[in-house]
């Protein structure tokens, strides 16, 4: 059986020692390829396009075109799974809107790295695999997947049930029911229950896409809520938007995002 192919990934930089830095934590790594360096947006929209990496590491501050910029042009459905890379926390937040997998932080630390690399490593091939049972289907002619035929048990849930959440020296599980919403707070998320929060090392986008969308919406780039929770909606002067939860908790709501809340909670016009 011949090898597995492997990982092709490019890493964009405009500060060559910002692309040693990242080239010398992919070294020797096994079943990893690095096809390619650029080190300004047009170089990395070119890039993108003709070495067709299953992954890219963009600096969002670059000359010509930002990181961000090079996403958009290139588009969300044809950019390679993404690990954004910026020297401020803020910019990282919106990377996220743009389908961003993970993002570092300027000088990238060696742990973190190893996180974010295993989360986008994990993604390719989740997205690999579905292309190729898409092949073969196609190829038998057997059109879109047939549903499954009734378990003895259970099925795995689709969404998250609980997180672990470490704490001095314990490990605590929370009930994702108990969850009136999350906010991000850098590299980190902050839960809240009540009264209590917990901090964990999990970026907000990456928790939006294992809640169920059905109690759980993502209503500005730095928070979640459940929805069923809120209480009011409320316009302040400049034409923002909060929400008010039934504990009396205030969050801020994106524009693009109120006309998507409005629905979902049923307000009348």
């Amino acid at each position: 059986m011949s090898d597995p192919r492997p990982l092709r990934v490019l890493v964009v930089d405009d500060e060559p020692l910002g692309i040693r830095r990242l080239a010398s934590l992919l070294a020797d790594r096994p079943g990893v390829e690095l096809v390619g360096t650029a080190e300004d947006g047009d170089e990395a929209v070119e890039a993108i396009r003709t070495l067709r990496p299953d992954l890219v590491f963009l600096d969002i501050q670059m000359p010509r075109r930002t990181g961000l910029e090079v996403a958009q042009e290139v588009g969300p459905a044809n950019m390679p799974v993404t690990i954004f890379v910026t020297a401020y926390d803020q910019f990282a937040l919106r990377a996220f809107d743009l389908a961003a997998v993970d993002y570092l932080v300027k000088p990238v630390d060696e742990e973190r790295f190893e996180e974010a690399f295993r989360r986008a490593r994990r993604k390719v091939e989740l997205e690999e695999l579905e292309r190729v049972q898409a092949q073969i289907r196609s190829l038998l002619g057997a059109g879109p997947a047939p549903a499954p035929p009734p378990a003895a048990t259970p099925p795995a849930p689709r969404y998250l049930e609980r997180i672990a959440v470490h704490m001095r020296g314990k490990t605590r599980v929370v009930p994702v029911a108990d969850i009136d919403y999350i906010t991000a707070s850098g590299t980190y998320s902050e839960i809240h229950v009540g009264k209590v929060s917990h901090v964990i090392r999990e970026p907000l986008q990456s928790l939006e896409e294992q809640l169920d969308p059905e109690h759980f919406m993502r209503i500005h780039r730095s928070a979640i809520v459940r929805v069923g929770l809120i209480d009011t909606l409320l316009r302040g002067e400049g034409g923002d938007y909060e929400v008010q939860l039934r504990s009396g908790a205030r969050l801020k709501v994106s524009r693009y995002r109120r006309e998507e809340l409005e629905q979902r909670i049923g307000r009348v016009r």
